[in-house]
């Protein structure tokens, strides 16, 4: 079985090589929560490869891999000896020590990890919880609460609140709910090679797109204004849940809220890039420019250093 501390350095080397914006703000993080942070991140992340990365598997493959995950998270969970006799892919015996480590040690509830779970299974063709197209906001939400709501709502005890946790919990769902509407902007070119479409076909189709046009405009790599009117007011939708997922920053442990704060900006300048290069999703990535990047955390760096300072006075 692999040691504790390198299972932590193999979360934090997969948060940094996987998660540019994600491992930046991290930084920002006192250490035990960088590397808490890190282990939940390189749980997501493997679980997400097995599902679209993971060569030579079938969809009953990935399907039975999922089911072997969860498995082995339900004996973890309830015997953590139990993580050496682990079944699953290699990436994930190399992750589960600290994972399992970070749950135990900030209370992180169980159920999180199954909804993840099953919001992956529903990327998988041929279960009974798969679908590839989301009609209306209100569906894809059900399908973000697993993918991206509980992994705001499970950062919140690593990350700590100056109140009650549970009050903090709607923003730290918002704020998920935007990462991943960003994601699924940013993405829609490569989703589509995989056989899916997460933006609602209700909002797509109001603006006269469908699946047909936004599959020749990726094979021929032209623009389309129907294309870039629906994506302009789904930016308009997310910049919405970003700011009402806002208001959480200042609810949390004033150690992480640069980390935060450098999070949020970051992921958000993402829907600038979207606009910044006309909307052209379907053949290229958008990403913030590195330089741009180190330009909103270092004044979060600098913020942190003078809280760290007077902390210190103070306890003196």
């Amino acid at each position: 079985m692999i040691d504790l501390s390198d299972s932590y350095r193999y979360c934090g080397a997969v948060a940094a090589e996987h998660g540019r914006t994600y491992y930046l703000a991290t930084r920002l993080l006192p250490p035990r929560r960088r590397s808490a942070a890190h282990s939940l991140y390189g749980f997501a992340r493997t679980v997400d490869d097995i599902v679209d990365v993971e060569p030579g598997l079938s969809n009953q493959d990935v399907a039975a891999e999922l089911d072997r995950v969860d498995a082995m998270l339900r004996l973890c969970f309830s015997d953590r000896r139990a993580v050496g006799s682990s079944t699953c892919t290699a990436e994930m015996a190399r992750v589960l020590p600290a994972f399992l480590d970070t749950v135990a040690h900030f209370d992180i509830p169980h159920d999180y990890f199954f909804a993840f779970l099953h919001s992956m299974r529903m990327d998988v063709p041929g279960t009974p919880a798969h679908r590839a197209r989301y009609s209306t906001m209100d569906e894809l939400r059900t399908y973000m609460y697993g993918s991206a709501v509980v992994v705001g709502l499970q950062m919140l005890p690593v990350l700590g609140t100056t109140g009650r946790m549970a009050d903090a919990e709607p923003y730290a769902a918002a704020l998920g709910e935007a990462f991943q509407l960003t994601n699924f902007l940013r993405d829609v070119g490569e989703d589509l090679d995989r056989g899916r479409v997460y933006l609602p076909t209700g909002e797509l189709n109001a603006f006269g797109v469908d699946t047909e046009l936004l599959e020749f405009c990726r094979r021929t790599g032209r623009t389309d204004q129907r294309i870039v009117r629906a994506l302009a007011h789904l930016i308009s939708i997310t910049r919405s849940v970003y700011r009402s997922a806002e208001p959480g920053i200042a609810m949390l442990d004033r150690r992480v809220q640069p980390g935060i704060r450098t999070a949020f900006v970051l992921y958000s300048r993402i829907l600038d890039e979207i606009e910044r290069g006309d909307y052209r999703v379907l053949d290229r990535r958008a990403t913030v420019p590195r330089r741009e990047r180190w330009a909103v955390a270092l004044p979060q760096f600098t913020r942190l250093a003078l809280l760290t300072r007077n902390r210190s006075r103070g306890s003196h």
